[in-house]
């Protein structure tokens, strides 16, 4: 006799339950915990599931707490802006911990260096840099996410990255403990790190050169215009969708194949920016995600390459 695969997740989802509530109870954790948190609101898609569970620590010690005392199988997602992801229709299983204003702040730590707070933006972190006189973080201005993200996807735009900036990183890993990781622990390649499995970023050094106030504002100026000209920025998006492979650019592929403009359901690919998925209004994320696949099917058909997602892609499909 076989176990209902529906029955065996409703009991995983109680066991999960069980012992999340007893982690929380046991240890005093002085955070926020929400069960069947609706996503959607905290992500730019505005689309998707709830989290089974929503954690929002209100400190590092607070967070190593929270994982030292649960279930080490329980599945944990760090949710930063939720600008370069897809939250699936059916939700998250486990928990996704967001980090709130207590990981948001920025300060110089030492000549050209910037110690930042995991949730801190990247417009928090550029501008800061310019007040300080630090130049070679203005690309940052331009990526839509926080210092988290940069650090787990080596952001990057407009010439610069993450490689060329940080200096270490903390991290809590699953078990709870905090190390700090220099960036040649993190073996960055294109849009890719490797950190360990399950860490969450929870700070950040990043260091730039010697530069002039009005000169780091023209360029985050320049950056900010050329952004606003090619980019659908005030539409329900997910920024890009596709990796650039090797010396190509992804929306170029996609256009050649046909696709700007193509709408699935309730998604449509950016006439503006073809690397763009927008949510028109109603999208689910069934939507989003089968025209991100039906885009990387036309483009294999016309040029061979196969497109590669950067948008990151969580949850159950219903």
């Amino acid at each position: 006799m076989t176990n209902n695969p529906t029955s065996v997740r409703v009991e995983r989802s109680r066991d999960t339950a069980r012992g999340i509530s007893t982690s929380l109870d046991a240890n005093g954790v002085r955070g926020k915990l929400t069960r069947d948190a609706p996503l959607a609101p905290l992500v730019w898609f505005k689309s998707g599931g709830a989290a089974e569970w929503l954690f929002e620590p209100k400190d590092v010690a607070d967070l190593q707490a929270f994982l030292r005392a649960s279930d080490p199988a329980t599945p944990v997602l760090a949710l930063g802006l939720g600008s370069n992801l897809i939250v699936r229709d059916g939700g998250v299983p486990g928990v996704v911990v967001r980090l709130g204003k207590a990981f948001a702040k920025v300060t110089k730590s030492a000549d050209l260096t910037l110690d930042c707070g995991a949730g801190a933006s990247g417009i928090l972190v550029s501008s800061t840099a310019r007040d300080e006189g630090i130049a070679g973080l203005e690309f940052l201005r331009s990526i839509p996410g926080t210092v988290g993200g940069f650090v787990r996807m080596n952001g990057g735009a407009y010439g610069g990255e993450v490689k060329d900036i940080l200096v270490d990183c903390d991290v809590v890993l699953r078990d709870g403990s905090l190390h700090t990781l220099p960036v040649e622990a993190l073996h960055y390649t294109y849009r890719h790190s490797e950190l360990p499995e399950g860490a969450i970023v929870v700070g950040a050094r990043f260091k730039g050169r010697p530069g002039k106030a009005e000169q780091i504002q023209a360029e985050m100026d320049r950056i900010s215009a050329s952004r606003e000209a090619s980019q659908p920025l005030r539409s329900k998006t997910g920024g890009s969708t596709f990796k650039n492979p090797g010396e190509k650019k992804a929306w170029q592929l996609v256009d050649e194949a046909g696709c700007r403009g193509l709408v699935m359901g309730g998604a449509q690919v950016s006439e503006k920016h073809c690397n763009f998925l927008l949510n028109l209004g109603d999208a689910t994320s069934a939507d989003i995600e089968g025209l991100g696949e039906e885009v990387r099917r036309r483009v294999k058909a016309k040029s061979g390459v196969e497109l590669e997602w950067e948008i990151q892609r969580v949850g159950v499909k219903c």
